[in-house]
């Protein structure tokens, strides 16, 4: 669904990613881990054309898509799910949702009552502000809203961030529902959560991919994660 091979993607002169490759399977949950500043979001925001790398190569459904606007990637399929939710805060829950919809021909379509059934708060928040909601509520509107452009790759860039343990919990339940009927690539340096959802991980640090293997594998190396995750045995 998704190939990044040897991306270098620079802030003016400042050189971010330094030759990442990383592939997501169609229907597949891929985790990218790192702490804060390693990259991650250089990784999302490369993918998507907001900041396009200046070399290598990203393939979406074995098309590239460098150089395209990102409205043109978002209408090939793919959505991102920005860090800090990025929501319409003088919008109600209601049109932010509304707002977004693309049905792109598919059969079953992500709709304003699909989503909804998803995440039932937002129903009840449905005539709300955005600016009114709370942090978690705002997360999962963010996350309705692609859903509601009906992508076939979802690209979630930390998407725990800040949240309370419970609406952890919640968010992790809908990425993990959603798992096989999409391909996600999930930015993320809440390891548990990554690696409860994952079926494969990357780690980044300093804007290079250091480390690639299974949740297993990665959960038994205790020298990979105490140096790039932060996470003492």
């Amino acid at each position: 669904m998704l190939e990044v091979a040897d991306i270098h993607t620079y802030y003016g002169a400042s050189h971010v990613l330094h030759g990442v490759s990383l592939k997501v399977g169609r229907g597949n949950t891929v985790a990218l881990l790192g702490r804060n500043g390693m990259g991650k979001t250089t990784v999302a925001r490369s993918i998507m054309g907001l900041t396009p790398p200046r070399s290598g190569t990203v393939r979406f459904r074995g098309k590239g898509i460098n150089g395209l606007e990102p409205y043109q990637i978002a209408q090939m399929g793919v959505a991102l799910v920005p860090q800090g939710r990025a929501i319409f805060p003088s919008l109600s829950v209601k049109e932010n949702l509304t707002m977004a919809a693309r049905s792109r021909g598919k059969a079953e379509a992500w709709t304003l009552d699909r989503v909804y059934s998803l995440f039932p708060i937002l129903e009840a928040r449905a005539n709300i502000y955005g600016n009114l909601l709370s942090g978690g509520e705002q997360q999962m509107l963010s996350i309705g809203r692609a859903l509601m452009t009906n992508p076939d790759l979802l690209l979630l860039d930390e998407p725990s961030e800040g949240l309370a343990p419970l609406v952890i919990q919640e968010i992790s339940r809908v990425i993990e529902q959603l798992k096989g009927s999409l391909s996600t690539l999930l930015a993320e340096q809440n390891l548990p959560m990554a690696l409860k959802l994952a079926d494969y991980v990357y780690v980044i640090s300093k804007g290079t991919v250091v480390y690639e293997a299974t949740p297993q594998e990665l959960q038994n190396n205790e020298e990979v994660k105490s140096k790039h995750l932060g996470v003492s045995a």
